[in-house]
């Protein structure tokens, strides 16, 4: 939907960060993130909500190295259609590079399994810590970065069960991106760069293959000619956030290329080997730009169980903070992010604070609070109630669990 002319600008992540404490970027270190505590909550939060994610849809988690020699990236094509976009230098005895993508790693785990067409389809994901030589004029705060974490996914297939693969994807994160409030999205194919391996045969196999899985996951798409990754076309997922502005985020590519190029092959239902089809998919893209994304569209006021603290305690007088610590340490003891504000200073002001701070809830706990066993949870919006202390716990747990 269209934003009114009338409405208010966006507000800017970078400002956000600094506010409410989250990170800082300086120039010793261009294009990376200073992470804050509170920011790092949020970033683990993230990365939990997708592990979860591939949990569900049977991805098991792999890691692999940052640094890789030039034979590798030279067998992935990166080294002759990608180099100048990688951090390289010389480790005394040949080239090397900081990997600014994952697959080839997963690939050489996946090439050393003796695949039957009964393992397939094969899903492994990384929550990988890439490298970018962007340009620095080009660098903007978390939506461009060098240093990044990609949550990178792979799948191994047959070619018949590529419609399902591609369907399952699509529908899952449908329902991941509602998790955090987007609801509106923007397909588009990707079609063969300039730059590209494979003939163009293979080009456009791969090219109708996609668009038809894409069809048949019920998908409305429309074609970006030019954009696909090097090695195979790839569609994109952007989302509309509070100010209807879309934002490339999730994505899921077909290879047909590097699997054959890697080696990896499969014992068929024939008993001959064959090589499977290659899906590489994301669900953030880049961990950190989903999250500057994410507190534009929020504006900060993150829902409870995305933000850094959930709740904060707020003893009326500095003589009830021992009862509010204890209060605390139940809140704690219930895996709440909790904190506790006894400093000097009005009651209001403190819960503006907390408020400003970003925090969803406040448990006020004053004399009478204490003489009743209560406490009084307010709410981001205003809203207040009287509970016993003993269900405050159970109250916010239920508020500040991740959607199911």
């Amino acid at each position: 939907m269209p934003v009114p002319a009338h409405a208010p600008s966006p507000p800017d992540h970078r400002d956000l960060g600094n506010s409410l404490d989250l990170f800082h970027f300086q120039d010793d270190a261009p294009g990376m993130v200073f992470w804050h505590p509170r920011g790092l909550t949020i970033y683990r939060v993230l990365a939990e909500a997708a592990r979860r994610h591939c949990h569900a849809e049977d991805y098991s988690e792999v890691m692999t190295p940052q640094v890789l020699r030039d034979s590798i990236w030279e067998r992935s094509g990166h080294w002759t259609h990608y180099r100048e976009d990688m951090f390289r230098f010389d480790d005394g005895k040949e080239p090397v590079a900081l990997k600014p993508v994952s697959c080839p790693g997963h690939l050489e785990i996946v090439r050393r399994r003796q695949l039957s067409y009964r393992d397939l389809p094969l899903r492994i994901s990384e929550f990988g810590l890439v490298h970018r030589h962007e340009p620095s004029g080009s660098l903007h705060g978390l939506f461009r970065l060098r240093q990044f974490t990609q949550d990178d996914g792979h799948i191994w297939c047959l070619p018949e069960q590529l419609d399902a693969e591609v369907k399952g994807f699509a529908t899952g994160l449908m329902a991941f991106y509602r998790a955090f409030g987007f609801g509106d999205f923007d397909v588009k194919l990707s079609t063969r760069p300039t730059s590209r391996v494979g003939d163009e045969a293979l080009w456009t196999r791969a090219e109708s293959l996609l668009g038809g899985a894409a069809s048949e996951a019920g998908l409305a798409w429309s074609e970006q000619p030019g954009g696909g990754a090097f090695y195979g076309p790839k569609l994109e997922f952007s989302l509309r956030d509070a100010w209807g502005r879309l934002w490339q985020c999730g994505t899921i590519q077909l290879d047909l290329v590097l699997p054959e190029r890697f080696g990896v092959q499969y014992a068929s239902s024939d008993g001959t080997c064959k090589v499977p089809m290659m899906l590489h998919r994301a669900l953030f893209g880049s961990l950190e730009r989903f999250m500057g994304v994410l507190l534009e569209h929020s504006g900060g006021r993150l829902d409870p169980w995305l933000a850094p603290e959930q709740v904060r305690v707020l003893p009326v007088s500095e003589s009830h903070g021992p009862q509010a610590r204890a209060l605390a340490g139940v809140l704690d003891g219930s895996n709440l992010r909790v904190g506790v504000d006894n400093d000097p200073g009005t009651l209001a002001l403190r819960v503006h604070r907390a408020h400003a701070d970003g925090v969803p809830f406040v448990v006020i706990l004053g004399q009478r609070e204490i003489d009743s066993g209560t406490a009084t949870l307010r709410e981001r919006a205003g809203e207040h109630r009287t509970l016993l202390q003993e269900q405050v716990a159970v109250v916010l747990a239920r508020q500040c669990s991740p959607p199911q």
